[in-house]
């Protein structure tokens, strides 16, 4: 196994970003691709540990950059005003990730007919816009991600939809699943959602332990979660 990693610079209008392109160079492409969509805080090193592993499992991962340059931040206030523009503009949301979206599918190793996306906290809600917007990609997954609606009317949603939350995630509570579960259906949508009993935020992240936050790490959501993303991309993309 020889993993290669290499940035890859695309542009959404004038904004240029820049994803990380992870492979197995000892498999011969094309490649399934997974889009993955990182946190508030930027194309961080958890997003690029994600891609390297799903690159281990056969996939051209790409570690996309929703703010552009590569910009992270490092407090909440950065992380908040980095995010804030896009809660703002649903519409610029998607189309900064549907940019992401075509710039996968232009790489030679990826087979552009066989794409997913997952995406983690802001990144979760990411995705799931991308589906909304009725981008044709295989299927979508949501790790403890944002669930507030869009206020934009949903296309022809193709995407099959895989939502992994912590019930007890403050940042998305159970009215907001509900309420993400009804959409969904009045889209006659292919969704699924697994929900983990006393479980908050990014309990995929081995880095979050902030009680007073709702951000804790739990191994066994984690563990289960990631499971369910490899059985799903198995079904999707092969």
């Amino acid at each position: 196994m020889n993993i290669h990693e290499e940035v890859v610079s695309y542009r959404d209008g004038e904004t240029q970003c820049e994803g990380l392109l992870c492979y197995d160079k000892t498999r011969t492409g094309p490649l399934p691709a997974v889009l993955i969509s990182h946190d508030w805080s930027g194309r961080n090193e958890f997003a690029a540990r994600k891609a390297r592993r799903l690159a281990w499992h056969g996939y051209a991962a790409f570690a996309l950059d929703m703010y552009g340059g590569g910009k992270q931040g490092t407090t909440t206030e950065e992380n908040q005003k980095l995010m804030g523009p896009f809660m703002a503009d649903r519409a610029a949301l998607a189309r900064r990730i549907n940019a992401a979206l075509t710039a996968v599918r232009a790489q030679s190793i990826v087979d552009a007919k066989r794409v997913a996306a997952m995406g983690f906290c802001f990144g979760g809600l990411c995705v799931l816009d991308l589906a909304r917007s009725g981008a044709d990609v295989r299927g979508v997954v949501s790790f403890h991600g944002l669930l507030k609606p869009s206020g934009l009317p949903s296309k022809n949603i193709q995407a099959k939809i895989l939502v992994l939350h912590g019930y007890d995630d403050p940042m998305a509570p159970p009215e907001e699943v509900l309420a993400v579960a009804k959409e969904f259906s009045a889209a006659k949508a292919d969704w699924q959602l697994h929900a983990y009993g006393n479980t908050v935020h990014a309990f995929s992240n081995p880095a979050a332990n902030n009680p007073g936050f709702g951000t804790v790490y739990k191994p066994e959501a984690d563990r289960r979660s990631w499971h369910s993303l490899l059985q799903f991309l198995e079904e999707v993309l092969r």
